[in-house]
């Protein structure tokens, strides 16, 4: 699994008023919940951790939470930017507890190239980029691998034909493609009604001049 680390500390004062002097000294607030432990209020430095989310998939990377010196493994839950500077306004985070499981929105990786694409000159149509899962918060994996390599021309690839470790479970629907291999598109030059013949010229003969 993919994992990061990030500082934190606990936060005492909340309230709007409290989070806007926070924002204005270069912190973000933040909340910590999960399974057996009660909403904990935090405080984190928004440029380190701005910096952290544009290097990971935050969805789906296990962050390791610094918590005044206490270890946490988490997920970002949510996270809330302001609509127009898009600076970070407040983030969600959900502990991990070893048993439990967890729904997380993973990165497919397509492996290979279609054999519709090397042999019969496809276009290979990438229809999802994620694949929804739920999974045991101990074996979170860092992607989803998916072998298109026997994949032929018109056809398609089906959630149902993933092939996934044992104990995740997939929550998209099973029917929904997931990519496929198209022919590709002929330009075709339209004909225009009324349109002018084209001039032909021909060389003159000398019998032609006068």
């Amino acid at each position: 699994m993919s994992t990061a680390s990030l500082n934190a500390s606990i936060r005492t004062e909340t309230g709007k008023g409290a989070a806007r002097k926070l924002r204005q000294a270069g912190s973000v607030p933040a909340v910590i919940y999960g399974h057996g432990r009660e909403s904990q209020s935090l405080t984190i430095n928004a440029r380190e951790t701005d910096k952290l989310i544009s290097k990971i998939s935050a969805g789906s990377t296990v962050i390791e939470l610094n918590i005044d010196g206490k270890i946490s493994r988490t997920l970002i839950r949510e996270i809330q930017r302001h609509p127009v500077r898009r600076s970070l306004t407040h983030l969600d985070f959900q502990e991990l507890v070893v048993g439990e499981t967890v729904s997380v929105l993973y990165t497919i990786v397509y492996v290979g190239v279609p054999e519709g694409v090397r042999l019969e000159g496809g276009l290979l149509d990438q229809i999802m980029h994620q694949l929804h899962i739920e999974v045991d918060a101990a074996a979170i994996p860092n992607h989803i691998d998916v072998d298109i390599s026997a994949l032929k021309l018109g056809k398609s690839l089906h959630v149902s034909d993933i092939v996934l470790a044992p104990g995740i479970k997939v929550l998209d629907d099973m029917g929904t493609t997931v990519c496929i291999v198209q022919a590709p598109k002929v330009a075709v030059e339209p004909i225009v009604e009324g349109a002018a013949e084209p001039e032909v010229i021909r060389k003159v003969k000398p019998d032609d001049v006068k």
